[in-house]
This record gives C-alpha cells, sequence and structure tokens, in this order.
C-alpha cells in the first residue's frame, strides 16, 4: 500500500466512522483500526484529527485545479472549478454533512476550516482567472467564500444524485457576486483594456443566511 492508497483508506474510513457517531467522537486511532492501516503510520500521517480534513480539503483542491482545457468568462471558470470540488465532497457527503454540523459547537473546528477554506478560495480564484492582487484582490476573496459558503448550506440540503439543486445554489451566488460589483474581473494582464475597474464589492453581504429551499 503506497502512501496515496493509506490516506485515501484513512480518510474513507474517518468520514464513516463521523457519519455514524458524529465528528466529535472520532478518533484517528478508530479510523486507522476501521481502514486496517498501522497505528504507527497513521499516526506519522495523521498527527492531529484535522489532518483528515486537510487530506480531504487537498483533495478537492487538486481535482478543481486540474486544467481540462475548458474555456469561458470568469464566471463560468469559477463555476466549473467550484463544482468539481464539489464533486469530491460528494463522494463523503455524510461525513462532511456531520463535520458541518460540529461546527456550532466546536470553536476551535470552525476557525480552522475558516482558515483552509479562504486559501482553497484564493487557489479557486487564480485558477479562474480573478484578479486578487491587493486589497481589491483580498475583496474579491472575501467575496468568493461567501459564495462557497452559500453554496455549501445548498449542498448539505441537496438530496438529488446530480447537485442540481448546488448547481443552482452556486448559480445564483454568482450571479448575485457578478450584480453586486467587479468580484470576477479578469487579471490585467488577461484583459489590458480595462485600466479603471469598479470598487470591488463583497457579495456575502447581500447572500442570504440560508438557501431558501423552493428556490432550488
Amino acid at each position: 500500500m503506497d502512501n496515496d492508497q493509506f490516506d485515501d483508506a484513512l480518510l474513507r474510513a474517518a468520514m464513516e466512522r463521523a457519519a455514524l457517531y458524529g465528528w466529535g467522537r472520532l478518533s484517528v486511532v478508530d479510523a486507522a483500526r476501521d481502514a486496517g492501516v498501522p497505528l504507527d503510520e497513521a499516526r506519522r500521517r495523521f498527527p492531529v484529527k484535522t489532518a483528515i480534513l486537510l487530506k480531504l480539503g487537498r483533495l478537492a483542491d487538486e481535482s478543481a485545479l486540474v486544467d481540462d482545457g475548458s474555456t469561458g468568462d470568469v464566471r463560468e471558470r469559477l463555476f466549473d472549478v467550484l463544482m468539481r470540488r464539489f464533486d469530491v465532497l460528494q463522494q463523503y457527503r455524510e461525513g462532511v454533512r456531520a463535520v458541518m454540523r460540529a461546527l456550532p459547537f466546536d470553536p476551535a473546528l470552525a476557525l480552522f476550516l475558516a482558515a483552509t477554506t479562504a486559501e482553497s478560495m484564493r487557489w479557486m480564484a487564480g485558477a479562474a482567472g480573478l484578479d486578487i492582487s491587493g486589497p481589491a484582490g483580498a475583496l474579491r476573496i472575501q467575496g468568493l467564500i461567501g459564495v462557497w459558503a452559500y453554496t455549501m448550506r445548498a449542498w448539505e440540503r441537496d438530496d438529488s444524485e446530480d447537485m442540481s439543486r448546488t448547481m443552482a445554489a452556486l448559480d445564483q451566488a454568482l450571479d448575485r457576486a457578478t450584480r453586486l460589483g467587479s468580484m470576477l474581473t479578469r487579471r490585467r494582464a488577461a484583459t489590458p483594456e480595462i485600466t479603471q475597474p469598479m470598487e470591488p464589492i463583497d457579495p456575502s453581504i447581500d447572500l442570504p443566511l440560508d438557501p431558501q429551499p423552493d428556490q432550488f
């Protein structure tokens, strides 16, 4: 068993156990035993429980960042990369939902995921061609975090096989972001004719706290 196979086995066992018993009751030791992998190697590769979520996040990011040769504007590319992240999360759906249910009761976990999500969204924005330089770029990343958070809440409730409600929520959030400002401005190098971009507005300030079920 190579490292990737080891990590995948432990990750899947951990998410299955979290789905059954909750994130708070999960331990790396239990996940390693369920996966049938050596405890000493599990300790080396997953020294803390949140390392499981780091592994899942990396898998989602790597899948999203694969260059599939697609073309389109920034909005279309953002839709594609974010949906590819959801494709990975969908494979561990019940475990991820267990993590989301634990967030209100675990401030340290919430802070950890806020930081890792921000870094992931920076990568997604850059891959889609969004201008993320300077203070304006930082605001655009915050806006994209709002788009992701809104869509995650829809995904949590989406029981369709094709994630149709999730796609609808992402469409809605990106449309709102486009209307509110220049979050979707391309890098200047890609569009040199844009010399005075609009002041960006964080779209998360105008996104509802929860997607309305009848909208999807």
